[in-house]
């Protein structure tokens, strides 16, 4: 299977963005991964908060990863739909982000991954480093 449309993984999370240019990855105060563009995150794993849980049991989703969208548009078209594996809760109303489980990331191709984690990247990135990484990387 092509690694375009294969499922995605936790994993390809951490490749794709540490393969974004002038990346750095930080740990945060529990060892969870941050990954920063111009020392502004655009991915990161969270760690297990209250407003973040399963309705049945009560318990905190500890795999909850955060990627920053470019507009509240773009955060509306990933919630909206109760079949995306995309979420937020009120704690990011009004932010430019949305949450995923890392269980559910599979529910994704590698290629639609991909152009979450790069919109992610262009979001935080400054407007020179965008503009020189779309010129080097024309849409299909």
């Amino acid at each position: 299977m092509a690694t375009v449309s294969r499922r995605a993984r936790v994993a390809d999370v951490h490749e794709l963005a540490s393969a974004m240019p002038y990346v750095t990855r930080v740990d945060g105060s529990k060892g969870n991964a941050v990954y920063q563009v111009g020392g502004k995150s655009f991915v990161f794993f969270r760690t297990p908060r209250p407003d973040a849980f399963d309705a049945e049991t009560g318990e905190r989703y500890s795999d909850v990863i955060v990627f920053w969208v470019p507009s509240e548009s773009d955060k509306q078209a990933l919630v909206q739909d109760s079949r995306s594996p995309f979420f937020t809760t009120a704690h990011f109303d009004g932010h430019p982000s949305v949450l995923v489980r890392g269980s559910r990331i599979g529910e994704l191709t590698y290629r639609e991954l991909s152009e979450v984690v790069q919109d992610a990247w262009l979001s935080r990135a400054s407007r020179k480093r965008a503009n020189d990484w779309l010129a080097a990387h024309p849409a299909p």
